[in-house]
């Protein structure tokens, strides 16, 4: 990984700053991407006191211009763009009946607009490298589905098959993409919601981020469509 440009959504908290913090210490330089550009700077101040080059970015990843400026600023800032990390995600809870529009909205953009977003302006440039990699963090809700999740089913479902399309569209040109779904972890957007949640049944995201990494380091002849990680008591998955 050393020197390579990773461009992190959702980074400053959860997985996304694990994720952060594991591939800087592999000697990449790291862009963390987050709506909260504050949060962000501070991950991007970590890394830089212990690690490599890093820039924060506080962006809409669901805004196709600021979408676009994330994938240019990054370019512009380390002179590539090598791995392209779709995390950021967001959730809501709630019956069908009560489920309105801005909500619904919110979560698709978010959860599955956004990667397409991102995905389509990094290719472009990947496929002038002819080498590029690209991650979506989806969720075992993307194989099976639970009450009052439909938006978030919505979106990671949909987020598993655009995954595999760009698997298959982009394979040619040498651009490796896979799709990591992670069960349950330790991180806020469980436990800010779920305060009653079991933890022991969930696992530490830089397990999680352990495995995103072991994808990225794999031989340049091999390619993963497709993992799941999940911990060893995991509740929502057989």
């Amino acid at each position: 990984m050393a020197g390579k440009a990773v461009l992190v959504t959702g980074g400053a908290s959860g997985l996304g700053a694990a994720l952060c913090h594991m591939l800087s210490s592999c000697g990449a330089d790291v862009v963390v991407g987050d709506l909260n550009l504050d949060k962000a700077q501070t991950v991007a101040s970590l890394l830089a006191q212990t690690s490599g080059k890093t820039h924060a970015i506080g962006f809409n990843v669901g805004d196709p211009v600021a979408a676009e400026r994330a994938i240019d600023e990054t370019i512009e800032r380390f002179g590539k763009l090598d791995v392209l990390i779709n995390n950021a995600g967001t959730d809501i809870t709630c019956p069908i009946e009560e489920l309105d529009y801005a909500d619904w909205d919110r979560v698709i953009r978010t959860n599955l607009y956004g990667p397409f977003l991102l995905s389509k302006y990094a290719a472009q440039h990947m496929k002038k490298q002819r080498s590029g990699q690209i991650v979506n963090i989806a969720s075992t809700a993307a194989k099976r589905a639970w009450p009052n999740a439909s938006a978030y089913h919505a979106s990671k479902w949909g987020l598993l098959g655009l995954s595999h399309a760009l698997h298959a569209e982009l394979r040619p040109h040498n651009i490796k993409v896979t799709a990591v779904i992670a069960g349950g972890m330790r991180t806020p957007f469980l436990l800010d919601r779920f305060p009653d949640i079991d933890v022991s049944t969930l696992q530490d995201p830089a397990n999680v981020a352990r495995a995103v990494k072991s994808v990225l380091m794999l031989p340049e002849q091999t390619v993963i469509p497709e993992v799941m990680v999940l911990p060893m008591q995991e509740t929502s998955w057989p």
